[in-house]
């Protein structure tokens, strides 16, 4: 079969990029290996929200009384709440085939392998091979849980997130070595149903890419929810010939054994580059990554790249924006390349993170001058009547210039609040100007025009 574009690989990056390149009225497939929608709706940021929906309403139950409310002892029902995760799961990608069909493209299951000549053979469940052709191929082959020599994962004892997903039963007690979003989101699930964690980060700080202020507010919040945090610690060796686990870690203090359950490996992620033909084709490729120019074609004309497999950080929100701009270049739209300084990260956790642009210790290494306001949740009345006031919104500003260098926020919805300031950054828009813009009241929102003021030494809450 002849096609305008073949996508590799269905996750956000793939099943985006064939969507647009469909509108675009390019006659497209996508082959996929495993499920439509990847590791983000199978396995990744969907299943994941539902799990951590279920531990936000578990802790409100909890916690029922200071809201006024009498209820009995809640029970967490695990397998219930996997169930559910596995559920919303599967709707979502039941949607993605409904998406499929509707903007006719090609589904083709199967595992892709490139060839010069702008081809791809596939091979099926079955062992059937077919070769598919295009104009355009697109690769998104995106990633996997990368394994640390210490820590071998057996799937059973020693695991990834996807076996985090969908264990048989609540682990009385868990490492999880890694504080990035993966590690931080699941410590957070485990412990808010009482599994008693103990979080392992090899750096200084927690959630580490994060402005350093909201990581100390992290771990102080995750040490009030009775967590165990290990800072500039190193899990050495796991010995799981017991029923458990006996995790020796390095840290500043000295040498400490920690008995577990189960171990999770949250240690970051691999890319999915081997047996897929880039060397065949002669795709270059540079630590772990292919490398692409701004409009993602590889060096090799008719062959382009996106999502985790290229430089940048592994978001699957930046993969549909990586998708979408390489089709529209390959249509002829001239688009404008991403921007790679405004993509907002968010940490699904309680309380929530999220971030955009430079931190503090960044602008300030760039020799830039800076304004700094900090809004905290607890001088903020719709987080005192929702009875959410750990966290605060801090905003950096050129002092210069009044653009908005970096946005950094932890406290309850705050993944929502973000995209303000995305826009903000986007419109180039003043420090002066957010101040004006009128916010609802009372919101979480707020807090980024408070913050703003306080940067200008014109905050009125504080």
């Amino acid at each position: 079969m002849s096609y305008d574009v073949i996508v590799l690989g269905s996750g956000p990056g793939g099943y985006v990029a064939a969507i647009r390149a469909s509108q675009l009225g390019l006659k497209t497939a996508i082959v996929e290996r495993e499920s439509l929608g990847g590791i983000c709706l199978n396995w990744g940021c969907i299943p994941t929200k539902a799990l951590l929906k279920s531990a936000n309403v578990f802790e409100y139950i909890n916690h029922a009384k200071d809201y006024g409310i009498t209820v009995g002892a809640p029970k967490a029902d695990f397998p219930g709440i996997v169930k559910r995760s596995r559920e919303v799961a599967d709707s979502n990608s039941k949607g993605v085939q409904f998406l499929m069909k509707k903007n006719k493209i090609d589904v083709v299951m199967g595992t892709g392998k490139l060839l010069p000549g702008k081809k791809l053979e596939v091979t099926g469940a079955d062992g059937k091979k077919q070769v598919l052709e295009a104009k355009h191929i697109i690769i998104a082959t995106g990633a996997r849980s990368r394994e640390l020599p210490s820590l071998k994962q057996d799937g059973k004892k020693i695991i990834g997130y996807r076996e985090a997903m969908v264990l048989p039963e609540q682990p009385k007690s868990l490492v999880v070595v890694g504080s990035g979003a993966i590690g931080s989101e699941f410590a957070y699930f485990y412990n808010a149903l009482g599994t008693k964690v103990t979080l392992v980060e090899f750096l200084p700080n927690i959630v580490p890419v994060e402005d350093e202020e909201v990581s100390k507010q992290l771990e102080r919040s995750f040490k009030k929810q009775g967590m165990e945090v290990l800072t500039s610690s190193e899990v050495t060796s796991v010995d799981t010939k017991g029923k458990g686990c006996v995790v020796t870690i390095k840290t500043p203090k000295g040498e400490q054994k920690v008995e577990c359950d189960i171990v999770l490996s949250a240690v970051g992620i691999v890319t999915n580059l081997e047996g897929i033909g880039l060397e065949d084709v002669g795709i270059v490729t540079d630590k772990g990554k292919v490398k692409v120019d701004p409009f993602y074609a590889t060096n090799i004309p008719g062959y382009y790249a996106i999502g985790d497999i290229v430089p940048g950080p592994a978001l699957a929100h930046l993969a549909s924006a990586e998708g979408i701009t390489c089709v529209e270049a390959i249509a002829g739209k001239n688009p404008q390349p991403i921007d790679y300084g405004n993509i907002p990260g968010c940490t699904y956790c309680s309380p929530e993170v999220a971030s955009v642009g430079l931190t503090e210790k960044a602008a300030k290494e760039k020799g830039l001058e800076v304004k700094i306001g900090k809004f905290p949740y607890s001088a903020s009345g719709k987080a005192k009547a929702a009875g959410q006031t750990d966290g605060f919104v801090k905003l950096i500003f050129d002092a210069k210039y009044g653009e908005l260098l970096g946005a950094h926020m932890i406290g309850y919805n705050v993944t929502e609040l973000i995209a303000e300031c995305v826009s903000i950054r986007k419109l180039e828009t003043t420090g002066h100007e957010i101040i004006k813009t009128v916010h609802p009241h009372p919101t979480m929102s707020e807090a980024i025009m408070e913050a703003a003021a306080a940067a200008y030494g014109e905050v009125i809450h504080l």
